[in-house]
């Protein structure tokens, strides 16, 4: 598995990474996405929609199930990643690159984890 320093860490298995004080992207860790198996299809959040933190703001199919996505952040969703629309699997292929949503005016986070204490979580 693969837990990049530069990136934070939720207890549901998203990362943020940081762009400046109030704007972030958010996407679904290495971990998430072999938990959930290939991933077919994504209902992306709406540019302008509120997300809360602890929240679900979009969900994907894998061939297993649907599942939640849920925001590690308060914030407003700024841009979408589109290409995610007909291509699911890049967050399988590289999930750190493949980024959901980027957030901005963040008010609220919840208490994330660097990489270390995330890969210590999971190993629970």
């Amino acid at each position: 598995m693969n837990f990049p320093a530069e990136l934070k860490y939720s207890k549901s298995h998203e990362w943020v990474k940081m762009i400046d004080d109030t704007t972030a992207l958010v996407g679904i860790t290495d971990y998430a996405q072999s938990e959930l198996g290939d991933l077919v299809f994504i209902n992306l959040p709406v540019v302008g929609d509120s997300v809360t933190k602890e929240e679900a703001f979009c969900d994907v199919e894998s061939v297993k199930a649907v599942s939640d996505v849920i925001s590690p952040l308060t914030g407003v969703v700024a841009e979408i990643n589109e290409e995610l629309l007909d291509a699911p699997q890049m967050l399988n292929e590289s999930p750190y690159e493949a980024w959901i949503a980027k957030v901005e005016d963040i008010t609220d986070t919840e208490e994330l984890m660097d990489a270390a204490a995330y890969e210590a979580f999971i190993q629970q």
